[in-house]
């Protein structure tokens, strides 16, 4: 059966988003609490650690992954191109996930070092990881259909474990670590590197690359460059993960400001009491004192449960959304769905912009909204990078999975790094005190305009570049129609 008719099975799909799972309990918890952990755990000076994150960041993004895209286009195995690099890779993310997140008792300037050391090593093998699992989706099969059902899955995975590190990590840290948090984050991490480990060999052995270009010598660095240069999709898509990215830091980064400074405590905190989320702590409190375990200790002020909450349901929303990104795609094309769904989400962004501080309910319930839209997005955008790749190979008779996949990291990790730059730079400009219990109008003002206006900015550029992206439904089973074509001839003809 050929590549474009062959379907995955269930096993397949659940195998190969378990990597996903895998990777993002370790990405989620670097993005989200590296720095809390180096400055309020290991005790490292917060300009140090920043120096740390952004420079091997940008050694992630400007040297480890392209470098990566070549090695992987080029990697020769009887197993294919991606997934040995699952294999290869498996253990020694587990062990450095565990190792970057240890507190060995070695002096400031050896902190430094162990903490540069660590967190370079683990940077270095997650590229190696997870820009070949990410470029697996496009050889798994040539189903352009098949693709959307896959996306879907994995972000599904994506999603539990990103509700497992922005909702849960931190109460894990203090209930299993009984309050000491180095302690704590050396179980958890230990947990996470074990069930990585395996949820890794798993994605290698239930999964077997399908697709093959027809052309089977080597091609240069040169012509895979030249390729890219000529290729508007990828352009146009490498500009949308930027921008996509661009918004998920900025607007991150700022909602802990939002629920601290803009929204109005004691509406907060009635809103909890009306809901009865103290009650659910509580109870689950008791319920873990029973079990001889250190209690649910939850952050006790309105802001940050409610921050929690806020969250808890986004990502929940996010997963529906997801679910319903397939059927959609399927009958519309994922450009269509993709930049009608982006564009659904960005108004109930901009929404946050007539909201008064007591609007807890409305906050709350556009959130919901505005996840269930994006959560539509989130697979399809994987799956038409995917799609680039094919028509790359379909314009050049060349295939070059991992490089395009490469520079699509490379936006991600740059628009992560813009965003989060803004963060700061935004709150700079508007005059923000970090002791300060209150802030000026000024800096409320600017927090507001932060995650309603600005924040859909780069979602608003985004859905309009999506009018010169040409891939649409009837090009899409062109393109698999014409590549299967070719591909069954060269298999004739060997």
């Amino acid at each position: 059966m050929n590549s474009a008719q062959e379907k995955l099975t269930v096993l397949e799909k659940l195998g190969y988003s378990l990597g996903d799972l895998a990777a993002n309990l370790i990405f989620q918890t670097l993005v989200t609490f590296l720095a809390f952990f180096y400055t309020d755990v290991f005790r490292i000076p917060a300009g140090t650690a920043a120096t740390i994150i952004f420079a091997v960041g940008l050694l992630g993004a400007f040297v480890f992954t392209p470098v990566m895209g070549l090695v992987a286009d080029r990697t020769r195995t009887r197993w294919g191109k991606f997934r040995p690099w699952v294999l290869w890779t498996a253990v020694p993310f587990g062990v450095l996930s565990l190792l970057a997140f240890t507190t060995p008792d070695l002096g400031e300037h050896g902190k430094v070092t162990y903490a540069l050391a660590t967190y370079t090593l683990l940077v270095l093998v997650y590229v190696a990881n997870n820009l070949p699992y990410s470029a697996l989706s496009g050889v798994l099969t040539g189903s352009m259909e098949q693709r959307n059902s896959l996306s879907s899955w994995r972000f599904v995975a994506v999603m539990v474990a990103q509700f497992i590190i922005q909702v849960l990590l931190l109460p894990l840290v203090l209930l299993l670590g009984h309050g000491d948090k180095a302690h704590g984050f050396h179980v958890v991490m230990t947990a996470f590197a074990v069930i990585g480990t395996v949820f890794f060999l798993v994605t290698f052995f239930t999964t077997r690359e399908r697709v093959a270009p027809v052309r089977q010598e080597a091609s240069s660095i040169r012509e895979d460059l030249a390729d890219l240069a000529r290729n508007r999709p990828w352009q146009i898509m490498l500009l949308v993960t930027i921008l996509v990215f661009v918004n998920l830091a900025l607007k991150g980064g700022m909602y802990v400001y939002y629920f601290k400074y803009y929204m109005d405590g004691a509406a907060l905190a009635d809103f909890l009491g009306r809901i009865g989320f103290e009650h659910v702590v509580a109870g689950l409190d008791r319920l873990l004192r029973g079990l001889g375990l250190g209690g649910f200790q939850w952050p006790h002020d309105a802001a940050t449960s409610t921050f929690s909450l806020f969250n808890a349901l986004g990502i929940i929303f996010m997963i529906v959304g997801i679910g319903c990104s397939k059927r959609l795609a399927d009958r519309y094309g994922k450009r269509n769905v993709f930049g009608g769904a982006l564009l659904a989400s960005t108004l109930f962004l901009l929404a946050f912009d007539v909201y008064p501080p007591d609007a807890v309910g409305l906050v709350v319930a556009s959130y919901i909204v505005h996840g269930f839209f994006y959560g539509i997005t989130t697979p399809l955008l994987w799956a038409m990078i995917a799609d680039v790749a094919d028509y790359s190979e379909w314009k050049n008779r060349r295939r070059a999975t991992a490089m395009i996949f490469s520079a699509m990291l490379c936006g991600l990790k740059l628009g992560l790094s813009l965003g989060g730059a803004l963060v700061a730079g935004i709150l700079a400009h508007y005059g923000y005190r970090p002791d300060a219990p209150v802030q000026d109008p000024a800096v409320v003002d600017g927090i507001r305009l932060t995650v309603s206006v600005f924040c859909s900015v780069p979602f608003l550029l985004a859905v309009a570049l999506l009018f010169l992206y040409e891939i649409d439904k009837p090009m899409e089973s062109r393109i698999e129609r014409e590549l299967d074509t070719r591909r069954l001839a060269g298999e004739g003809a060997r």
